[in-house]
């Protein structure tokens, strides 16, 4: 990944924070996206001594002026784009019954048409670089889960777009692939509203409900981000890969 220029969304913390770290040390140059400017400042500096070069941008990416506004200087700054990840994302509670349409919105723009709009804008961009796109969807997108009716419908969705899209870029060199974790210990689900006694509970059950007895770490799920942004997956696209310590091969429970 040495001199690859890498844009990251949710790299404040979580999943997109973890793949921000690996890509840097990996030689890239990451430009780190997030909403919170102090979670981006320390993870700026976290990265100063590495070998590759982080740039943080502060933006929110449901909005699409600042999606113009990130491609833009990216490329004025670093002259190119190699790898877009998709990593944004929340989650919140809701059946199919009591789920409110405000909740439905926020979930579909920030882990669906942001992840959209920011691929559509980064397309001939990654078509010059013959660059490709990680998308981080979820278990949830593959399999269905009770109460968090929108989330899932939004990651299968990001499935789907990640598989049309694959297709459609194919021809132009261009590859496009998804990440689909299980239960990753970040501050997704205390985000959603989940308590701290709760949040406990619900890692704690990762040892029932997944076949490898446990929780996944952000950082295991980072080494198959960069996995696929990497020349050793030029011939893999259109994939979704579960990364969920056997979650998906489960019945409901």
């Amino acid at each position: 990944m040495k001199e690859k220029v890498v844009v990251i969304t949710g790299a404040s913390s979580g999943i997109g924070r973890a793949a921000a770290h690996l890509f840097a040390v990996s030689g890239a140059k990451v430009v780190g996206v997030g909403r919170n400017e102090s979670d981006l400042g320390s993870l700026r500096d976290e990265l100063r001594s590495v070998s590759g070069s982080i740039k943080v941008h502060l933006a929110d990416i449901t909005e699409t002026s600042q999606v113009d506004r990130l491609v833009s200087e990216t490329v004025q700054h670093f002259g190119h784009i190699d790898v877009l990840v998709n990593s944004a994302g929340i989650i919140k509670n809701g059946s199919i019954e009591d789920t409110t349409l405000d909740d439905w919105d926020k979930m579909m723009n920030i882990n669906l048409r942001s992840a959209f709009y920011l691929t559509q804008k980064c397309i001939p961009h990654l078509v010059k670089t013959k660059g490709n796109v990680v998308n981080v969807s979820s278990v949830t997108g593959l399999r269905a889960f009770p109460n968090v009716l929108a989330y899932c419908v939004s990651k299968a969705a990001t499935d789907q777009l990640t598989r049309c899209s694959a297709l459609e870029l194919a021809p132009k060199g261009v590859r496009v692939n998804a990440v689909n974790p299980g239960v990753v210990v970040t501050n997704l689900h205390k985000r959603g509203g989940m308590s701290e006694e709760n949040y406990e509970t619900f890692i704690d059950n990762a040892s029932n409900t997944h076949p490898l007895g446990r929780a996944g770490t952000p950082e295991e799920v980072a080494e198959l981000i960069a996995y696929l942004a990497s020349d050793r997956a030029s011939w893999i696209t259109g994939a979704t890969y579960e990364i969920d310590g056997g979650r998906a091969q489960t019945c409901a429970r």
